[in-house]
């Protein structure tokens, strides 16, 4: 098992203990730095779960229960970290009914302004009514996030253990897959190294070219089930048909996620069904009428995947589901 200590020590670092008399830093770069030491615990939390994934069966269970406690806890510290830092800007998480007070100082700092409390009397500038405003706004954004990010690693858990309570009793286990927008199509390209017995006949890339090329060849099959919130804002004034074009060229060549047209584009390229196990919502096969009468879904060619909702705070993920061959 992975040390964690080095985890809670390498975020704290960021910031001497006597940084802020030396150099004070600003609220942007206090948040970014925030999302950069998420994104790692993240990253570290993927790297646990492989080394996990090692050893008898009694033994993954006991290092994947570990793990979870572990990433709780320092999901915590750090949680509690990014608090005291953001509390130095005068913003406070505390539940004591001063929410609004808090947000307020946390607004003013934003907007540079003192949190002292000023005369009544005292005339504000409109220049700086629009600061206060502007700060209102994104002091209110930042408050979501962090809500949203506090509530993260819980659903994830939630999740991953309603995952694995049904792909247990099927023999199977996840095989994670970086999240880097290629996810679908790296899962895939995973199954195909699976079925085959060594490398897959394709590549991520090769498999996009494919998808987008399907799609185009079969733009009827597909420009009905087409969601407006894959169109860029410069597709706004061209018709669905080039609007649909232009999507399939970024299928092609850009990090773009797949989803479900994508992978029904999958089953037809590939004539193989697909079976994607969800933690969150029910499992859904695509291209049943490429399987073959009789045996398991692994044993018959179909492609397994797992759907995760709630896996980073960027948003969808798919990761290849395997035979769990280690007892």
């Amino acid at each position: 098992m992975m040390d964690t200590q080095e985890i809670v020590e390498k975020p704290s670092e960021t910031i001497p203990a006597n940084a802020s008399q030396k150099k004070q830093e600003t609220r942007d770069e206090m948040l970014s730095r925030h999302r950069k030491e998420i994104a790692e615990l993240q990253n570290k939390e993927i790297e646990l779960k492989k080394a996990a994934a090692k050893g008898s069966k009694a033994e993954q269970k006991a290092k994947k229960k570990q793990v979870e406690e572990q990433i709780s806890q320092l999901s915590t510290k750090l949680k509690e970290k990014h608090a005291e830092e953001l509390a130095s800007l005068g913003y406070s998480s505390s539940s004591n009914g001063n929410e609004k007070s808090n947000l307020d100082n946390l607004v003013k700092a934003i907007a540079g302004v003192s949190i002292t409390n000023q005369p009544e009397h005292s005339k504000v500038s409109k220049s700086a009514k629009r600061r206060g405003k502007r700060a209102q706004q994104e002091a209110e954004r930042e408050q979501r996030i962090q809500e949203e990010q506090s509530n993260l690693v819980s659903d994830r858990m939630i999740e991953d253990e309603k995952l694995k309570g049904k792909l247990e009793p099927l023999g199977l286990t996840v095989n994670e897959i970086k999240p880097d927008g290629h996810c679908l199509y790296r899962a895939v390209e995973d199954q195909l190294a699976v079925l085959s017995g060594g490398s897959s006949p394709y590549t991520y890339q090769d498999l996009r070219k494919m998808v987008a090329s399907y799609m185009m060849e079969h733009a009827s099959e597909f420009v009905p089930f087409f969601l407006s919130e894959n169109i860029t804002e410069g597709d706004l004034n061209n018709s669905l048909a080039d609007r649909f074009e232009n999507y399939c060229k970024d299928v092609e060549s850009t990090s773009v996620w797949g989803g479900q047209l994508e992978l029904g584009a999958l089953t037809h390229c590939l004539r193989r069904p697909i079976l994607i196990y969800s933690g969150s919502f029910p499992d859904v096969e695509m291209g049943k009428e490429y399987k073959t009468n009789g045996g398991t879904d692994s044993s018959n060619g179909s492609i397994l995947l797992s759907y995760h909702k709630h896996a980073f705070g960027l948003g969808e993920h798919y990761n290849s589901v395997v035979l769990n061959l280690i007892r």
